[in-house]
């Protein structure tokens, strides 16, 4: 006969066990080079940059030892100055003699801010410029100083309101003087403009503008006739002595010594010589 052997199984046995979903975002676990293997790739990029280095600072001993082989034959004496503007009132020869002493040095070890401030101390020179040209060359460049004014009686003004003092300043009389307190030359040639401008069409040229200490100013006209300004409100007097010129004074202005201007309404002149009251007009004052 045979036999049948009945088993119970439990439900899921015989089965392999099921793996269990990996969770989201995990990373695998990627397994890391020996340490030896990354000092060999560390000391590698070690030795590059060193190298590097090494490479750069051979080229540059290499570059300064030849420059030290060169220079004599780079570093030339100075050979030729080149004088570049136009000179009216100092000689090219002034400006090279004073530039010889710097002369001995070579191209490389000249002087230049030196030789700027040589030449900006002589009197006409008012800025200086200077260059190298290789391989032995210097250019000079020069403005001179445009006098346009008398400073007092020792010295001249340039066109930017500078003081200088030339030997020469008696050959410069035709120009006007203007004076007034130290540092002040700047304000007085402003003023001289404006001043000049406006007595241009009543035929007047200043011949002397002067500040005084207290602030006063006084105008002297090519005519020889004196205007008294005061200290305040110059422009609103020299209109008012505008019109009353054209209306009352312009006849007899040959006979005019003086003018005052420092009345609030009107003006006082004083005559060179008497004469006869006009209509309208009182030789004394003139409102």
């Amino acid at each position: 006969m045979y036999g049948t052997m009945l088993r119970h199984r439990q439900p899921g046995a015989g089965r392999m066990p099921a793996r269990k979903p990996a969770r989201r975002g995990a990373s695998r676990m990627v397994a890391k080079p020996p340490v030896s293997a990354r000092l060999s790739k560390l000391g590698m990029s070690l030795l590059k940059k060193l190298g590097g280095l090494l490479l750069l600072a051979a080229l540059g001993a290499g570059s300064y030892f030849l420059g030290l082989r060169l220079m004599p034959y780079a570093d030339q004496p100075i050979a030729d100055v080149k004088l570049e503007g136009h000179l009216s009132y100092v000689s090219s020869q002034a400006v090279l003699d004073r530039i010889a002493p710097f002369r001995q040095a070579s191209f490389f070890s000249v002087d230049l801010a030196g030789i700027r401030s040589e030449l900006e101390s002589m009197s006409w020179i008012a800025k200086a410029e200077v260059r190298r040209v290789w391989p032995d060359r210097l250019v000079v460049h020069l403005e001179e100083q445009l006098p346009i004014a008398r400073w007092g009686d020792e010295a001249l003004l340039s066109n930017q309101g500078e003081a200088f003092a030339p030997s020469e300043v008696s050959h410069y009389e035709h120009l006007p003087q203007l004076a007034g307190p130290p540092q002040a030359q700047e304000k007085v040639m402003q003023q001289y403009h404006v001043l000049n401008q406006m007595l241009r069409p009543l035929g007047f040229s200043i011949a002397r503008l002067e500040l005084r200490e207290r602030g006063s100013w006084y105008v002297t006209t090519t005519q020889g006739i004196e205007l008294l300004l005061g200290r305040d409100h110059l422009l609103a007097k020299m209109r008012r002595f505008s019109a009353i010129y054209e209306r009352a004074l312009k006849e007899q202005n040959a006979n005019i010594a003086r003018i005052d201007l420092r009345y609030a309404n009107g003006l006082a002149v004083a005559w060179r010589e008497p004469v006869a009251p006009t209509a309208g007009a009182d030789p004394a004052a003139v409102h």
